[in-house]
């Protein structure tokens, strides 16, 4: 695939007009200096509530606004490695097949949801994070441990949110950012909000000549993508309504068998939500979302089009019966649907659809340092029958600077497409899979020390019933083993004093598969990450370090530490530059065992770029 600087989107000229602009208004050089660490951030994915994450009976991590856009050209699997209790595994880099466990638990035991909304593929557990962009995203949340009273079937290792941005001010800017093999990333954004009322619109193109991924072949592939966004809507005190639509299109290489091959894709969201308040204490919240996702082989040796979508209907009230209890009743109805039209003989395609509705009920107490969270689900699945799951948690505030917390919950997964189907044999289908189910247990703390000092902790063990595998031995036909046990801890250091920050965060994580006694592929059991840094608001700079030990495969995959920098000077209100550097010292590690060609999957190499910020 040629790789040649598109036209269709190039702001080269805007800046001109923006700069000439800003240098015809008023300087007023007033940037608050601004903590670089939030220590308690706001989210709303543990209980489908705004909450500070303090105060979840879980263990709930945020990446924050200012650490996506300090390095756009980062894609979302860079930007997940970094939390200690993640693992991604990933056959290269920019662009190639990606999927992300937590705490072990398989890629199909993470939801993946963009602002409220199912995002999981449906043709294979999993989640293609490698095609996402994050240009209007304000904050990812990432829930360690079960959530199927929330969201239902998938939750069973955590939940992935990417909450996008709603403006708040009137502006208009536009971010280049340029580096090493030929990559490229332009945005370019307008915010309007007045009385309530708001408007938003994202443009972005980025590509890449990109790296090579296999060790004994030294063939590059690239990846472009480009992709718009657009918001517009009303918050009001009694009512809010919004509407969004994004879409993100590519075309990408990657390697098959020896051959070099290439796809394209498009992933288009539309979401509506609205918000009326009934009275001073009921609440009523409803969104309408659809996700579409396209993945198209157009140079491999089996051509084909996959074409999926979901639709969701997502209504709920919650009712403050107390100033510290609420009750919050939903329901949720999704229908996905599948096809794959195929380009050669011997594949049939294949077109299937389900449908599954949820009924739900949670309930908060928040008084005087006690919060304590109690849900249950009923979910009717039309193929897999009815499963109910239940979750009771808590978080006590035992000292003025001491809190702890515990929590357990049982969740479930349903067999994709992918898995069930039977033509063409190769595909691996087994009508007779029966779902996922687990328990999952954990008990966590917080402990706030002198001198700016924060550490937490938290041990977890989940057990799942019907895993869902495939193997040589069955011709890689999926079947249910019976049980696998994931048992793990993390400990996290946090720091900020006088502009200095530290966030450092261990992760022990054994997932084993009790049939085989054996961990399961591509986990490593040691993960570590720390941040050091310096920030005041107007200069600041980061070093991000993340070492990962070995992990089981076919192939054992080799441990690796990498080091990334980067840096900005907000110059003026108007004008910020920048400076990232992926992979400082240049670390050649690599990222999973490939057996079709007896070699392994290996990472990007070092990649500096710099860019900048233009706003008015």
């Amino acid at each position: 695939m040629e790789h040649v600087m598109s036209k269709s989107f190039q702001p080269t000229r805007l800046v001109g007009a923006i700069a000439i602009a800003m240098g015809c208004s008023p300087v007023i050089f007033a940037e608050d200096a601004t903590n670089a660490t939030q220590l308690d951030p706001i989210v709303i994915t543990a209980s489908k509530s705004a909450e500070k994450a303090s105060e979840v009976p879980a263990r709930i991590s945020v990446i924050d606004e200012k650490t996506i856009e300090q390095n756009p050209i980062a894609d979302l699997p860079s930007l997940l490695r970094k939390e200690a209790g993640l693992t991604i595994h990933q056959t290269g880099g920019y662009g190639q097949t990606a999927s992300v466990f937590i705490r072990g638990a398989s890629a199909g035991h993470t939801l993946f949801l963009q602002d409220g909304m199912r995002s999981n593929t449906a043709t294979v557990a999993g989640q293609n994070i490698h095609l996402f962009d994050t240009t209007d995203i304000k904050q990812i949340e990432i829930l360690r441990g079960p959530a199927s009273v929330q969201y239902g079937t998938d939750a069973i290792g955590g939940v992935i949110q990417l909450i996008s941005k709603t403006p708040t001010q009137n502006k208009i800017f536009t971010t280049i950012e340029a580096g090493e093999k030929n990559t490229y990333k332009s945005i370019l954004g307008i915010d309007l909000a007045q009385d309530g009322y708001y408007a938003q619109i994202r443009g972005q193109r980025f590509e890449t000549d990109g790296d090579q991924i296999i060790s004994n072949d030294d063939r590059k592939a690239g990846f472009d993508q480009k992709g718009y966004s657009a918001k517009v809507g009303v918050d009001k005190e009694q009512y809010a309504l919004s509407a969004e639509i994004k879409e993100n299109k590519g075309t990408g290489d990657f390697f098959s068998y020896g051959a070099a091959q290439a796809y394209d894709f498009t992933n288009r969201l539309y979401n509506v939500n609205a918000r009326l308040n009934l009275t001073n204490n009921i609440i009523w919240n409803t969104r309408l979302s659809q996700f579409e996702d396209q993945y198209n082989l157009i140079k491999a040796a089996y051509p084909s089009i996959v074409n999926t979508k979901q639709q969701e209907v997502d209504s709920n009230i919650k009712w403050q019966f107390t100033p510290s209890q609420n009750i919050l009743f939903g329901v949720e109805h999704n229908k996905t649907t599948a096809e794959k039209v195929v380009a050669y003989n011997g594949d049939t395609g294949f077109d299937n659809s389900n449908k599954t509705t949820g009924y739900y009920l949670q309930h908060q107490y928040q008084h005087d340092g006690i919060n304590t969270q109690a849900g249950i689900r009923v979910e009717d699945n039309d193929q897999f029958g009815t499963h109910t799951v239940g979750q009771l948690a808590g978080r006590f505030l035992v000292t003025p600077t001491t809190s702890v917390y515990a929590n357990i919950g049982t969740a479930f997964r349903a067999p994709v497409v992918g898995q069930i189907i039977t033509e063409p044999a190769w595909w691996g289908g087994n009508p007779d899979l029966k779902p996922e189910e687990s328990v999952s247990y954990e008990l966590g703390f917080d402990q706030k020390l002198n001198h700016g000092f924060n550490v937490y902790g938290s041990v977890y063990q989940t057990k799942v019933d019907n895993l869902m595998v495939s193997s040589a031995a069955t011709n890689f036909v999926f079947y249910n083993i019976d049980k696998a046990t994931l048992t793990g801890a993390e400990l996290g250091l946090k720091w900020s004093l006088d502009n200095w920050f530290i966030n450092a965060e261990y992760a022990y994580i054994q997932p084993k598969n009790d049939e085989t006694d054996q961990d399961a592929p591509n986990r490593p059991r040691q993960n570590f990450n720390m941040n050091i840094g310096w920030d005041n608001g107007v200069y600041g700079f980061n070093t991000a370090f993340v070492a990962k030990g070995k992990a089981k495969d076919i192939q054992d995959v080799p441990g690796y530490t990498t080091l990334d920098f980067n840096a900005y000077w907000q110059m003026s209100p108007n004008v910020k530059i920048f400076t990232n550097i992926q992979n400082l010292y240049d670390t050649d590690y690599k990222t999973a065992w490939n057996k079709e060609v007896g070699s392994y999957y290996i990472a990007s190499g070092r990649l500096a770029s710099a860019g900048v910020t233009l706003s008015y």
